[in-house]
């Protein structure tokens, strides 16, 4: 099986269009324009692993027809990338087990509070039943397979980015110290967020996110979390560096 990507969702908290704008992206009838809340489906050395789950995941395995997951990596709490958790109850009833999900005991407690119900002693029948593996920065394997966390900052939230082989994914990071970005050397393939051109409080510029990409020394660099702030698909990707393309929902791209 080849290592691959397939970007399920590429935009922003509020996905685009945004509810009752009237901006060029938001009229766009170009299908790359449309885009849900970021998550990734990775298939790497055979494993078939999600990186979060917003509020489209049900969405989104549906439009990709993905019906077995290995587990699910976390990289930050906040509602755009957990909010749709709840959702692996068809895995659960499907594969007949608990579903490995993967964050830092950060993220685990507040898993717990949006999903009360899910952790309670006596859970109502049909809720849905989390394997939680807690990780921090250091390396893990999933069925034998190593997993390279990599330390990030959104505003003052810590998160985290992955790398798997040769594949970097770094979403939701406003600062990465230089010893995170050693941790990204020599990835062939890498992703990261950004948002918009002028300074953002929690999210690089589109100018920042390339000075990082740069340091990676990818030679495929993948925009993702991207907003309507930002011009239309076609237009965007004229404007950017060799080597560096805006992602959109339902990209594959090998590694």
């Amino acid at each position: 099986m080849a290592n691959k990507i397939t970007f399920l969702g590429t935009g922003t908290s509020q996905g685009i269009p945004v509810i009752g704008c009237k901006c060029p992206v938001c009229l766009s009838s170009d299908s790359r324009d449309k885009r849900l809340r970021t998550s990734a489906f990775i298939e790497y050395e055979g494993l078939r692993i999600i990186i979060d789950a917003g509020p489209d995941f049900r969405q989104q395995l549906l439009a990709n027809n993905i019906s077995e997951i290995d587990g699910i990596i976390l990289t930050h709490s906040h509602k755009d990338h957990t909010g749709g958790l709840d959702d692996i109850r068809a895995f659960n009833y499907n594969l007949q087990k608990d579903v490995p999900v993967y964050c830092e005991q950060r993220v685990l407690e507040s898993l717990e509070k949006q999903y009360y119900y899910a952790f309670e002693d006596h859970k109502y029948p049909g809720v849905p039943m989390f394997d939680i593996r807690l990780i921090d920065e250091k390396p893990f394997k999933i069925n034998g397979i190593e997993i390279i966390p990599v330390r990030a900052l959104h505003y003052r939230m810590p998160v985290l980015g992955y790398r798997f082989g040769d594949l970097g994914y770094l979403t939701d990071a406003s600062a990465i110290s230089d010893e995170s970005v050693e941790l990204f050397k020599g990835v062939k393939v890498f992703v990261i967020s950004t948002i918009r051109r002028e300074p953002h409080i929690s999210h690089f510029t589109l100018d920042q996110a390339l000075q990082v990409a740069s340091r990676t020394g990818a030679s495929q660099v993948y925009l993702t979390h991207i907003s309507h702030q930002l011009e239309p698909y076609a237009q965007l990707s004229k404007n950017l560096p060799e080597g560096v393309l805006p992602a959109y929902d339902g990209l594959q791209v090998s590694f």
